[in-house]
């Protein structure tokens, strides 16, 4: 069954439905019926869909996969002391097939799509959900449309749903413009939508929790960037859908961190109100996150009020300081989002939020070569030689300086 976080009423999974006659969000409700444990997972491949019990799509379901999930969680090292944290581990989404944690959900909502017998799929988008959607509708044989506002999107996410055939509807104005004329056409039934108010793009996204955990068991914290508000949701409800099962007997604290120009459910947290602040010219070099009215805040705000959470902002130039940093000490590319979460965990560390010792997660939701422009922004040292004899000199004096620096 599906039900209105709202208002409470419930839906059946084979109607098209993504919101409520009330207006309220949807949400899949687990009714496992299988006897679930680590064990019953541990033979199986490690990808999203080996937790196909905790996904309660219709069995009949034929899954659309191209092997997402199963990412990289990888220990921080020589970033720690900068940090000032000793256990921290980096869930490096961009290792998904479309280099970003949207694929998760897209498994999902394209298989149920294509199941209800969808022939068209749409979503709004700064980047990464349209070049996810595009890709797996191509994978399913289901004919893409994508609304994109005129500001702000990157070259290395738009080029992936051009490769893959979409059809493109540009509108005035930022991600919030482009979402609103979503809804409008899901209201009149012209195309399926795909953006996180579907709550089947929940159901995937959930199982980076189930991953994280199955790795290294329950961390202190998860820190993850936060933009439409959807993925922070996903991660709440696969955490506490572990434990109703008995599959953990604790929860982490959450941590969201937006960028200061786009920063509405950090300004509803600080200022201790119940709805957001929402924005109406979000700013940030973030274009993932720069969204100033999330649709999935109701699920966002109970999922930090019920881990204890905490929400914060970082500004433009913390967010660069992060993903030099990832990049120059730990070899990790991410695209500016996910450094905003690292700069989240830098500041969080700094008020005394979190402790030293305990053992942190940051979700690193993007791969780096989805912004090529701000990934090739950083300052570079540049060296011109005129003859293959100079080149030689040139390269014994970097590594002589190098070397001397390292005895």
């Amino acid at each position: 069954m599906i039900k209105c976080i709202l208002c409470g009423s419930k839906f059946d999974v084979y109607e098209r439905r993504v919101l409520c006659k009330c207006g309220g969000l949807l949400e899949v409700e687990l009714q496992c019926n299988t006897r679930v444990s680590w064990s019953l997972f541990k033979n199986r491949s490690f990808r999203l869909w080996r937790y196909r019990e905790l996904i309660p799509l219709p069995s009949d379901v034929n899954i659309v996969s191209l092997c997402e999930g199963g990412t990289p969680l990888i220990r921080l090292t020589s970033s720690s002391e900068v940090l000032g944290v000793k256990n921290v581990f980096l869930k490096f989404e961009g290792a998904n097939p479309t280099g970003s944690f949207k694929d998760r959900g897209m498994t999902v909502a394209i298989s149920i799509a294509k199941h209800l017998g969808v022939k068209t799929v749409m979503c709004a988008s700064t980047g990464n959900t349209s070049a996810s959607m595009t890709a797996y509708a191509a994978r399913a044989g289901l004919k893409p449309i994508i609304i994109l506002p005129k500001r702000g999107i990157a070259k290395g996410k738009i080029s992936q749903a051009i490769l893959h055939g979409a059809e493109i509807v540009f509108v005035r104005g930022y991600f919030d413009d482009a979402l609103r004329v979503v809804m409008e056409a899901s209201l009149k039934g012209v195309a399926y939508p795909l953006n996180s108010i579907n709550p089947w793009r929940i159901e995937g996204q959930k199982t980076v929790a189930y991953e994280i955990v199955e790795e290294i068991g329950v961390p202190d914290w998860i820190i993850l960037p936060v933009g439409n508000a959807g993925n922070i949701s996903a991660v709440w409800k696969g955490l506490t859908e572990l434990r109703r099962l008995g599959l953990i007997d604790r929860l982490p604290r959450l941590a969201g961190v937006q960028a200061s120009g786009a920063a509405p459910l950090v300004q509803a947290f600080k200022r201790g109100l119940e709805k957001p602040v929402f924005i109406d010219d979000p700013k940030t070099i973030a274009s993932a996150i720069r969204i100033g009215k999330p649709v999935n805040w109701p699920r966002a705000m109970k999922a930090l009020r019920e881990s204890r959470g905490v929400m914060v902002d970082v500004s433009d130039e913390e967010i660069i300081e992060a993903q030099r940093l990832l990049a120059r000490r730990e070899g990790i590319g991410v695209e500016p989002a996910s450094a905003a979460a690292i700069a989240g965990l830098k500041k969080l560390r700094e008020a005394h939020y979190i402790d030293k010792d305990e053992l942190i997660v940051v979700i690193a939701t993007g791969h780096a070569l989805k912004d090529p422009d701000q990934a090739s922004s950083h300052p570079i040292r540049v060296h011109n030689a005129t003859s293959i004899n100079d080149a030689v000199e040139i390269i014994g004096k970097i590594s002589s300086i190098y070397e001397s620096s390292k005895t």
